[in-house]
């Protein structure tokens, strides 16, 4: 079962977009967690989520972050909620999923998985949420895994080496790149003894 596979934790892609690189001081802007299932001893893709979120009272949003993640933070559709709630939604489905797989914790999975802990640590610092899901500092990280399977580190060139179907003009929303990491994040995992014997 899947709580075999990880050591009980149950693995949660996350991808957060930010309005620069400062964690204590730079706003979230988006958040998405897309959920593994597992099939045939398989992991899949399951369903995902996403937020808009509206900057935190006084953190920094960069215009040069906005520019570079073409996001309009007016814009009418764009329906973004407080932080605190789109962080404890989140948590529920996660900890709703943990259940069902007899999971212990979650574990946070992502490209450059220390930038969305360290975010998604001081967000929780902010707003007293002292109960997340995710183990406090044990990460999975598919940087190291794209590099093993593909000797690549850029997410677009490990999904080329993968057959992994990656549109430029889709990166950097937090749902796309979610689901993409996944994708990446299952074709390893999957495929793992075929990629030892390369």
């Amino acid at each position: 079962m899947l709580k075999d596979r990880f050591r009980k934790f149950l693995p949660v892609i996350v991808d957060l977009e930010t309005g620069g690189f400062d964690a204590k001081k730079n706003a979230i802007l988006e958040i998405a967690i897309q959920l593994i299932d597992e099939e045939d001893s398989r992991l899949i893709l399951g369903n995902s989520h996403r937020y808009h979120i509206k900057p935190f009272e006084g953190l920094k949003v960069d215009k040069e972050a906005l520019e570079f993640l073409r996001l309009d933070l007016n814009h009418p559709l764009r329906l973004a909620v407080e932080e605190e709630y789109a962080l404890k939604e989140s948590f529920k489905i996660i900890n709703k999923h943990k259940s069902k797989y007899e999971c212990s914790r979650a574990i946070l999975v992502g490209h450059n998985a220390f930038f969305d802990h360290s975010f998604l640590s001081e967000a929780c610092n902010r707003n007293n949420i002292k109960k997340s899901p995710f183990h406090p500092f044990s990460l999975i990280d598919t940087v190291s895994l794209g590099v093993l399977a593909t000797q690549q580190t850029v997410l677009a060139r490990v999904c080329k080496e993968l057959d992994i179907s990656y549109i430029n003009e889709e990166a950097h929303s937090a749902a796309y790149d979610a689901e993409v990491t996944a994708q990446v994040f299952c074709k390893i995992i999957n495929d793992y003894d075929s990629f030892k014997r390369l």
